[in-house]
């Protein structure tokens, strides 16, 4: 069994022009309550689910790049349909890993986050799960990646 196929997931922009697949699972889902992701989404938080860009098959449509300035000063790359400008995916200090926005997946419920970062600006209303990994900002990623997902990770 081809394990890349059955733990592939589909997705796209509003307008359904553009489509992707990833032909894998990520290898971690966030969750960040960081003000600038508030900013950025209009919401409370988003959930990026990180994985590498050469996983993730741009099926119809266009995106546009859209250069973004982040807290780190470093900036990110927000890629956005080129119809609806909805963004699906952001590189943040590499074009290799994408952050794909798990709300634009058709299958969003299958992602649910792994881990909340930057909980410090988290909006007081939102609850997390008692259960879950919580940092008030980052974390070490050797501390809470996988093995596999670690390598996975170094090799990009």
């Amino acid at each position: 069994m081809n394990t890349a196929k059955t733990n592939s997931h589909d997705g796209g922009c509003a307008c359904r022009s553009v489509r992707y697949r990833m032909t894998s699972d990520p290898m971690i889902v966030h969750c960040c309550h960081c003000r600038w992701c508030q900013r950025e989404t209009g919401s409370a938080f988003v959930i990026n689910a990180i994985i590498e860009a050469d996983r993730v098959e741009l099926l119809t449509g266009e995106v546009e790049i859209i250069d973004t300035p982040s807290e780190s000063g470093n900036g990110q790359r927000i890629s956005r349909c080129t119809q609806c400008h909805v963004a699906v995916w952001s590189n943040y200090s590499s074009d290799a890993i994408h952050c794909l926005r798990v709300g634009t997946l058709d299958e969003p419920d299958r992602l649910p986050p792994d881990i909340h970062v930057f909980t410090e600006s988290k909006q007081p209303w939102v609850t997390l799960p008692p259960d879950a990994p919580v940092y008030e900002k980052y974390y070490n990623m050797a501390e809470v990646w996988s093995a596999d997902n670690l390598a996975r990770f170094e090799k990009k």
